[in-house]
Parts: C-alpha cells; sequence; structure tokens
C-alpha cells in the first residue's frame, strides 16, 4: 500500500459544531446579562469606536466581567467550554467515525478550528482535544492570570491567514517567515485539494471561496430544526461560494456524513491518480 496522504477538514466553530455564539451558553448569562443585551453593546462600541467587531466583543467581555466583578481567567474560560450544546452526532459520532473512515481509505485526517470565537472556551470544551490545531481569538493574562488584553485575533478576512499556515504546515502563528515565503505547491503540505472547510454564513466567506477555488471542498452547514435557516443559507450556494450544502447533522447516517463520506474517497483517488502520473513522467523521462 502506498503511503498515507494527509487531508485537512476545518471547521468554523459557533453555528457550525455548536448550536449559538460560544459565549451565550455560560460567559454572557454570568454577566446576568442576555445575548441580545452583549452584543447589542459590543456593537455599539465597534460602530462608535471605530473598532474591529472581534475586538469590540473581546472588549465588552473584558470590560463587563470587570464592571460585575466576575472572574475573567484562563480558568474561567475553559469551565465556559464544558457547558456548549453541539448539533447531533458531535460529540459522539463524527471524529472517530471520519478519522476511523479515512485509515480505511489510506487518509491520514486532521481537524482544525478557524474560529472567531475564543480558543479557551473551545480548548475547554468537550472535543477540544480533537484538533490538531485551534485557530481562534485569545487573552493575553498577567501574573495573576487575569485577562488583560487581546492576545490574538481572528476576524473574517483573517481567517484566510491559517488556511495559508495549514497548507504549508506553518502552525507556529508567530513565525510569520516561513508562511510568507514561496514555497512551490508540490511541497507544500497540505494542498487546498485536500481541505474540506465547514462554515455556516457569511463570515466563512473568504474562507469557503479560498478552498472552493483552489480544488477543496467547502460546505454551508445550517440547522434542521430551525425554520427558513435553508433560505437563509442557499445563497451561498447559489452565489458560487461553496460546494455544498447540509443540514448540520454529523451523525454516522447523516446526509453530511455521507457527502464527506465521499468526497474522502474521492480525494484518496485523486491522489494515487497524481501519484500514477507522477511515476509515468518519470518512467517517460528515462
Amino acid at each position: 500500500m502506498s503511503e498515507s496522504v494527509t487531508v485537512a477538514l476545518l471547521y468554523d466553530f459557533d453555528k457550525t459544531l455548536c448550536t449559538k455564539d460560544m459565549q451565550e451558553y455560560t460567559f454572557i448569562p454570568n454577566l446576568d446579562m442576555t445575548a441580545t443585551e452583549f452584543w447589542k453593546k459590543s456593537n455599539s462600541w465597534s460602530i462608535e469606536s471605530q473598532m474591529d467587531k472581534i475586538l469590540a466583543y473581546m472588549y465588552t467581555m473584558l470590560h463587563e466581567a470587570k464592571y460585575k466583578n466576575k472572574s475573567i481567567n484562563r480558568n474561567s474560560f475553559e469551565a465556559c467550554g464544558k457547558n456548549i450544546e453541539y448539533y447531533p452526532g458531535v460529540e459522539t459520532d463524527w471524529f472517530s467515525h471520519i478519522n476511523a473512515f479515512g485509515k480505511i481509505h489510506n487518509l491520514k485526517v486532521e481537524h482544525y478550528i478557524i474560529s472567531s470565537g475564543l480558543k479557551e472556551i473551545i480548548e475547554g470544551s468537550s472535543i477540544g482535544k480533537e484538533f490538531k490545531e485551534i485557530f481562534a481569538c485569545e487573552f493575553l493574562y498577567d501574573g495573576s492570570g487575569a485577562a488583560v488584553w487581546p492576545k490574538n485575533t481572528v476576524n473574517y478576512t483573517e481567517k484566510t491567514q491559517y488556511l495559508f499556515r495549514i497548507n504549508k504546515g506553518v502552525l507556529d502563528i508567530s513565525n510569520d517567515a516561513d508562511l510568507n515565503a514561496s514555497t512551490p505547491l508540490e511541497e507544500r503540505r497540505i494542498p487546498f485539494r485536500n481541505m474540506i472547510y465547514f462554515g455556516d454564513g457569511m463570515t466563512d466567506v473568504p474562507c469557503m471561496k479560498l478552498v472552493h477555488i483552489n480544488g477543496g471542498k467547502s460546505i454551508a452547514v445550517y440547522p434542521g430544526n430551525t425554520p427558513n435557516a435553508y433560505d437563509g443559507a442557499k445563497h451561498l450556494l447559489i452565489d458560487d461560494r461553496v460546494d455544498f450544502l447540509e443540514v448540520a447533522d454529523y451523525r454516522v447516517n447523516s446526509a453530511l456524513t455521507k457527502l464527506v463520506e465521499r468526497i474522502l474517497v474521492n480525494m484518496a483517488t485523486n491522489h494515487e491518480l497524481i501519484q500514477y502520473s507522477k511515476q509515468q513522467l518519470k518512467h517517460a523521462l528515462g
């Protein structure tokens, strides 16, 4: 058997794997605020201060926690990950099934998060251990462990940076030199054609489109039990931003799982054909 090929499954987090924004499960209720109140305040600061929306929500988290004398440190954020609610199959079926399916077809499946949510909350979640790397917003902490400043932010267009990091195998976000160095396509660790991107909406469009036009597959997911959710998502398919549109159901026999299985089989076959073509060329050149 030929050497296995590595493929990358890339996920947004909020409303792609879980059912709503991650801050809404525990963090915002702990502030005695509704989600509507929190996001309204965050968006108002963004507009009034001409601030990036991602920085605005991180500022709002710090500001409101301090104002209401709530703990805001790494441990408290990680604890917020314990109450996240996922779409069907995410916790129980998806990762073990897809990993095993890939192995059968000589594929090494790696999972990555590219999210504008908070890395600490994802790390504290029940599925945090499933990912080779989590690219998301982070806070910087002082000597006492309190969050004091945004360490990393990931807004909608910045997400594409991480596609290239995964493509080239440069996962250390402090390493810009290797990321920006010219790397021949055939030397890149995971070609775009071996990527599948999962997202839920307009904030994922830059990544969806980039993977889509470079030979990978992009899948938009939507909640099957929400009225009009399909109508809100179908424009991503109509406008050629994604390859497929499926209900966010990650159980073994779901349409989404069957679709991803077919994509993985196609990736395995395509890799074999590319290798065979290279062998023939080498033979022809003597």
